[in-house]
């Protein structure tokens, strides 16, 4: 299966110019059963990305703008009456794919994001008290804008706490931005060279992405490196810079991002490395600092003062 991943992450770097980091770091939370938050500025690819993995992967995409105005049922789905057979059809909402994008979340009301909650955890969404399960494999992939505050709503604690890892894009470098204006001159763009994620083929199927899955979860953690989770998410619940530490299920996300990123690298155990690179794209989006301090810089205190195993 190693040459399915490669295929993948050369097939995502068709649409993607550069962000080999941030493409590991997604796939990382896909192969972990996770989700992914998107922090980043309008323009840099978070939608292409998105899509391009729904495109690479054979599954089906589904993108939610969302808006002050969005409802909880607009995302679920829900129950309408058919006059002809005298009885209530469920239209199932736009979570009911494999990939779906929450584009701008912090703009939806916290009622509405509410909505999200349920199927991130459990894969399945509860209507009129009937509970349905949602497509496997289940990906979310959220963006919010750091720089637009006007007609936001602060993700809760409880939302922040679904995504596996947070992540940024950034902007590309020099070299290319020059390389992006290159692919989209028009001779290249109307012979459609692989610049949209609908010109990308398939190249792994839903069901070997459950298998990838179920591999990584038998990546070797051996009890040392487990300890060394627990020091580290141990250290944001008594940290005098911290108002709120890690969950367990920050724990628990940590050691399976780890399990994933060792499998991608390569190996069938993970090391301090591995769960050193991730701790800040894991743990930081759970964390309140005290006095507006940035979770980022507080994390790279704690990753050097805690003991390497």
């Amino acid at each position: 299966m190693r040459e399915k991943i490669d295929t993948l992450t050369q097939n995502l770097g068709l649409t993607i110019v550069g962000k080999s980091e941030a493409i590991r770091l997604v796939l990382v939370a896909v192969l972990a059963g996770g989700h992914a938050l998107l922090e980043d500025v309008p323009g840099v690819g978070k939608t292409l990305l998105a899509k391009s993995l729904a495109r690479s992967i054979d599954g089906k995409f589904q993108r939610l703008q969302c808006t002050p105005d969005l409802l909880p049922t607009d995302i679920t789905g829900t129950n309408i009456w058919n006059p002809k057979s005298g009885e209530f059809n469920f239209l199932p909402g736009p979570v009911f794919a494999n990939v779906v994008l929450a584009d701008e979340i912090n703009r939806a009301t916290p009622r509405t994001q509410s909505a999200l909650l349920e199927v991130m955890e459990e894969q399945q969404v509860t209507v009129d008290g009937v509970s349905r399960t949602v497509p496997t494999p289940f990906f979310v992939i959220a963006t919010q804008n750091p720089v637009e505050y006007q007609g936001t709503f602060p993700l809760p604690e409880a939302q922040m706490d679904r995504f596996m890892l947070s992540l940024s894009l950034g902007y590309p470098t020099e070299a290319e931005e020059l390389q992006m204006l290159q692919r989209h001159q028009k001779p290249r763009f109307f012979e459609k060279s692989g610049l949209l994620a609908s010109d990308l083929q398939p190249c792994i199927t839903l069901a070997e992405v459950q298998e990838l899955r179920q591999i990584c979860a038998k990546v070797k953690v051996n009890t040392s490196l487990q300890q060394y989770i627990l020091d580290l998410v141990r250290a944001t619940r008594h940290d005098e810079e911290i108002t709120l530490g890690v969950s367990p299920r920050g724990t628990v996300a940590l050691q399976r991002a780890s399990q994933a990123l060792a499998f991608l690298i390569g190996r069938d155990y993970a090391i301090p490395d591995d769960v050193k690179f991730l701790a800040p794209h894991v743990l930081c989006h759970r964390l309140i600092p005290t006095g507006g301090r940035r979770a980022r810089t507080v994390m790279e205190r704690l990753l050097r003062a805690v003991p390497i195993p």
